[in-house]
């Protein structure tokens, strides 16, 4: 049987450049580094990704560096210094993918369009990642993730119901959508050039991957009806469908799907089989429209019960149900650990734990190599490209690396 930890990887021998920064850029390319590639970071001397100084939670270094950057090789060049184009010049000839999320226009006033760069390496695939695309009256606009939540329509569907509740999605929804098409665009992109031998441009809007994902709230106001309501932490159109307390102070989520998970919801977990004839919760629009009431009543059943009770009940009765967790409860998560889903990576700090790729592929392992440091991998990769050390070091006093 062939050993995973010793099978090629579907990427291997692939070579990504990335001028990134933030969230959607990274965690594009570190997908891409997961399952095999070469990924070199640039990054400005001395000041590097302004994600590395987002927080100091993880042994002094940044939460949101060291989940998106494993694997990777940290460059540092100045590109406003004549030399250090000529060394990106160098690493393009060799690369495949060219991905960049810089500011609007950076990238075309540094040459680096892929308009402007396909005659002199027509396989190269240029993927740019924007806020609102390349072309339209936004495309100027700068984009961080809670603001394209709220134009993307997302802040409309999270928090209360009053006005002033509105919440955001507590991770980066945005920025990760759009790494995730980006990622997966880019894979498609390299399949098109075995075919056509040719690169191509991908424009990977974060506006345009987070409207996909509202794609069941749009579709549920179409034609000017109204919106689905804000509703906390339930399910604001299926009831009951989220957080119900119970008596130890904890709180157990389930979800209700049908009127066959109803009525046995009301005989074995509520132990109150009438309760399913009750009119006003026979269908789900009708448990939706009276579930204050419903609630009270669930409430008061889940009051006798601690959340392990409750929870057994639950999957005596097949009704979906999960634990409330914050983050400490998903580090130490039972599931997690018996499916042997943590690895240890390298940083600048010492090992840390990092989660596997979700996606399981029998034939390989995934890479997870350390978390680099500022320009950690200048020196060599300059030395690949047939820079002496003495040019290499002259470079450095320049401020060119």
């Amino acid at each position: 049987m062939t050993d995973p930890a010793h099978t090629p990887r579907p990427l291997d021998g692939i070579t990504v450049v990335s001028f990134e920064h933030a969230i959607a850029a990274p965690f594009c390319t570190r997908q891409l580094a997961d399952l095999g590639a070469r990924v070199i970071k640039i990054e400005r001397p001395g000041v590097g990704d302004f994600a590395r100084g987002y927080d100091n939670r993880v042994r002094g270094l940044s939460s949101h560096f060291v989940w998106t950057n494993r694997s990777k090789e940290s460059l540092t060049l100045n590109l406003k210094h004549d030399e250090a184009l000529t060394v990106l010049e160098r690493l393009l000839a060799d690369a495949d993918v060219l991905v960049q999320n810089l500011a609007p226009g950076a990238a075309a006033r540094l040459g680096l369009s892929f308009d402007d760069l396909c005659e002199r390496f027509p396989k190269l695939i240029v993927c740019n990642i924007s806020g609102y695309g390349e072309t339209g009256p936004y495309t100027d606009k700068k984009a961080y993730d809670l603001l394209i939540q709220s134009e993307g329509g997302v802040l409309s569907t999270t928090g209360g119901p009053g006005e002033d509740e509105m919440a955001k999605v507590g991770c980066s929804i945005a920025d990760i959508s759009a790494g995730m098409y980006a990622q997966n665009s880019i894979m498609a992109a390299l399949i098109q050039r075995g075919t056509t031998g040719r690169g191509t441009s991908i424009d990977v809007s974060m506006l345009e991957s987070i409207v996909e994902w509202m794609g069941y709230p749009m579709y549920y106001a179409f034609e000017g009806q109204s919106q689905p309501p804000r509703a906390g932490a339930a399910h604001s159109t299926i009831y009951p469908y989220g957080p119900f307390a119970t008596g130890d102070g904890k709180s157990v989520m389930l979800g209700l799907q049908n009127e066959r998970e109803w009525q046995v919801f009301c005989e074995q977990v509520l132990e109150q089989p009438a309760l399913a004839g009750d009119a006003r919760f026979a269908t789900n629009s009708d448990r939706s429209a009276n579930r204050e009431a419903l609630a009270a009543l669930i409430h008061e059943a889940f009051a006798e019960l601690t959340a392990a009770q409750a929870i057994a009940r639950l999957d005596e009765a097949k009704i979906a149900n999960a634990h409330v967790n914050d983050m400490a409860g998903v580090w130490a998560h039972p599931q997690l650990a018996a499916r042997d889903r943590w690895r240890t990576v390298g940083s600048p700090e010492g090992a840390l734990p990092a989660l596997l790729p979700p996606a399981i592929n029998r034939d390989f392992e995934p890479r997870m190599d350390p978390v680099p440091d500022l320009g950690e991998h200048t020196r060599r990769i300059l030395s690949e490209l047939d820079y002496d050390p003495a040019t290499i070091e002259r470079l450095a006093e320049a401020g060119a690396i």
